[in-house]
C-alpha cells in the first residue's frame, strides 16, 4: 500500500473539504494519473537512443513505456509521419503515488539549486506540468550505464476543478512550490 495514499486520505482530504466547504467527499480534488513523457527528436538519426530512453523510463516507473510515433510529417525536421519520437507512460493508482513519493521526496531536492517548482504550471483545469532537464536526479539510473542525458515531462492529473484546488492538493501532498 502507498504511504502517500494513506496521507491523502487521512490528512490531505480532511483539510481539502474544510479549506474549499465541499458537500460531497466525491468533490474532493484527488489525484488520477501521472504521465511522464520523453520526447527524442534526435531518434531520428539514432534509434538506439530510443531503446535505452524506454529501458530506463521503465525502470523509473516500473511500467513498460509505449513509443510514442510523429502524427505529421516535417520536411524541415526530416520527420516522416509515423516515425518513433519519444516514448510515454501513465501511471495510475499505487504505482501513480509511489511515483509521486519518489519525485518529491527523492528526485526533486537532488536537482542543483533547487528552490522549488513554480505554482504557475498549472493549466486551468487543476492539471499541473513540470519539465525535467536530467533524469539522472532518479536513484534508478545508474551515471555510468546512461548514454545521454534526457529530459522528461511529468504531467500530474487531477480532479480538481480550477487551480487553486490543484495548487492546494500538491501542495498538501509535499509539491515543493517556490514561496
Amino acid at each position: 500500500m502507498a504511504r502517500l495514499r494513506d496521507k491523502y486520505q487521512g490528512e490531505v482530504a480532511p483539510k481539502l473539504a474544510e479549506q474549499f466547504q465541499y458537500k460531497s467527499t466525491m468533490q474532493i480534488p484527488k489525484l488520477a494519473k501521472i504521465v511522464v513523457n520523453i520526447g527524442l527528436g534526435e531518434a531520428i538519426q539514432n534509434i538506439k537512443i530510443l531503446d535505452s530512453a524506454a529501458e530506463e523510463l521503465g525502470q523509473l516507473t516500473g511500467q513498460k513505456p509505449v513509443i510514442t510515433r510523429a502524427r505529421q510529417s516535417i520536411a524541415a525536421f526530416k520527420l516522416r509521419k509515423g516515425m518513433p519520437i519519444g516514448c510515454m507512460v501513465t501511471l495510475r493508482g499505487d504505482r501513480m503515488y509511489e511515483f509521486f513519493d519518489k519525485l518529491v521526496n527523492v528526485a526533486l531536492p537532488r536537482v542543483r539549486d533547487f528552490r522549488g517548482i513554480s505554482s504557475k504550471a498549472l493549466d486551468g483545469r487543476g492539471n499541473y506540468t513540470l519539465g525535467i532537464k536530467e533524469h539522472i536526479i532518479f536513484p534508478e539510473i545508474d551515471y555510468d550505464k546512461i548514454d545521454k542525458i534526457k529530459g522528461m515531462n511529468i504531467t500530474i492529473v487531477t480532479t480538481a476543478r480550477t487551480d487553486d484546488e490543484a495548487r492546494s492538493l500538491l501542495s498538501l501532498m509535499g509539491m515543493p512550490f517556490k514561496q
